[in-house]
């Protein structure tokens, strides 16, 4: 049945039960009214043509005062009978006022405009709360939430607090409104709007078993900081409040993660604040394909800059990050790539590679070319030489600060000539091949060395 607007869609004793004894009123779900409910004003214009009509209520005080269509009292004792009944009155707020005249409960009207997928639930929370509650229905919001209870009715005033409704559902955008942004400083009885909606996030594969499960995810952390924490980006430092350690995750998984984090119902900081995942605020949003980090309400205390540690340096070019100040902050440009190894390499357990200019300044003989004593290894963008064991892996990822290294005389900002070298022992031989680091990611090289068949060491 749809939401009923009609008081003749309501009858005595099939869907409303007056008792003229306790000054209560039941609503049924039953005859024409569903879990979909009657409006305020309907039911007012019901009770409106009952006292009218029915010579066994008009001895009793009217129950109800109409302020606007979607603001109303109930006066003179007169009350739902229950919080089921009360779940079942849409599009309106109301107080609950005693004989004597004080109020024992207030309630403002929740609706949400824009889509929520038939099957999610919308929630909310107080400035105070240090919980969500859901709605007790799924899909667009038509609620009543107490905001006022006297001491028999909760014992609580919110009427001056933020009042914040989320949806957040699993491989859907999330958003979240309050009643300051709307222009409410006040809460009373009667209806306020909040524009919420979301739609599928094309951002989100992974699922929460993935996310709960597997790698890089079981290993990554969020973290609210008390003190300020620096982090240099570009060779300058700037202040953050607010760390997220991404356990080198793509931009994507970053994503994932924190979207996951932010459905818990429990502590999702790695530190000592507690940060409630459902409450916390939006860490991360996309930009086409840049992943920006969001200014935040920290609840540690210091700075809502949000920073990002230890992803794939492969999207470092695919990152801004807002610093404590509200600032955006980029990386010089990243060049990226890998290095991939044949299976003489992988299968050589002394095997060993090296990344070289091959040469820096460009001018030839100068003594710091690949060839001469003087080679100069490649720093990668945290100015640790390209170089290691190939310990068995099938690649390696590396990174190059293109806008910034100057190694050997060369000019920031243009590519880079290099040459990569590889040997083993018993299953490689040496191995060596030339490249160019331009301003790119993605950049694979290969080294392919020769099965070793003469290599011997008897001792």
């Amino acid at each position: 049945m749809p939401l009923i607007t009609d008081p003749d869609m309501l009858d005595q004793d099939v869907e409303v039960t007056i008792n003229t004894t306790t000054f209560e009123f039941t609503l049924n779900e039953a005859g024409n009214l569903s879990s979909d409910g009657v409006t305020l004003q309907a039911l007012y214009s019901f009770f409106k043509e009952e006292w009218k009509n029915d010579n066994s209520l008009i001895p009793f005080p009217f129950p109800m005062v109409a302020i606007t269509p979607e603001q109303f009292e109930f006066v003179s004792g007169w009350k739902p009978a229950t919080d089921a009944t009360r779940k079942l009155i849409r599009t309106g707020g109301w107080r609950e006022v005693a004989v004597g005249g004080d109020i024992t409960m207030e309630f403002v009207g929740v609706i949400t405009l824009g889509f929520i997928d038939p099957s999610h639930t919308a929630y909310f929370a107080f400035a105070s709360d240090a919980e969500a509650t859901y709605f007790t229905y799924p899909g667009p919001v038509n609620e009543m939430v107490q905001i006022f209870g006297d001491a028999t009715n909760g014992d609580f005033d919110k009427r001056n607090e933020t009042l914040t409704v989320y949806i957040r559902e699993q491989g859907y955008t999330y958003q979240q409104m309050t009643t300051t942004l709307i222009g409410v400083n006040v809460l009373t009885n009667k209806v306020e709007r909040f524009p919420l909606s979301e739609a599928v996030d094309l951002n989100i594969s992974a699922t929460d078993n993935d996310i709960e499960t597997t790698a890089p995810y079981t290993s990554m952390g969020i973290e609210y900081f008390e003190e300020a924490q620096s982090k240099t980006i570009g060779g300058t430092p700037y202040n953050f409040g607010v760390v997220v350690s991404c356990a080198g995750a793509t931009t994507t998984q970053i994503y994932e993660f924190i979207q996951y984090q932010l459905r818990q119902s429990t502590d999702i900081d790695t530190g000592l604040t507690s940060v409630i995942g459902l409450l916390a605020d939006p860490l991360t949003t996309f930009v086409g394909n840049r992943l920006d980090t969001l200014f935040v309400d920290n609840p540690a205390g210091d700075g809502g800059g949000v920073f990002l540690d230890n992803f794939d340096s492969n999207f470092t070019n695919s990152l801004r990050l807002i610093d404590n100040t509200e600032t955006y902050r980029e990386y010089p440009f990243v060049s990226a790539g890998s290095i991939n190894f044949n299976a003489n390499l992988q299968n050589d357990t002394d095997a060993i590679y090296v990344m070289f200019f091959a040469d820096p300044d460009g001018i030839p003989d100068s003594g710091d070319e690949y060839g001469s004593s003087g080679a100069i290894v490649v720093n990668d963008a945290l100015d640790s030489p390209i170089q290691g064991a190939v310990a068995g892996a099938p690649s390696v990822s590396w990174d190059f600060d293109y806008d910034a290294n100057t190694q050997g005389g060369r000019s920031a900002g243009t590519d880079a000539d290099v040459v990569l070298v590889a040997i083993g022992l018993d299953n490689a031989q040496f191995v060596s091949a030339t490249g160019v680091i331009s301003r790119a990611t993605g950049i694979n090289f290969s080294l392919v060395a020769a099965l070793e068949r003469n290599y011997e060491n008897p001792a």
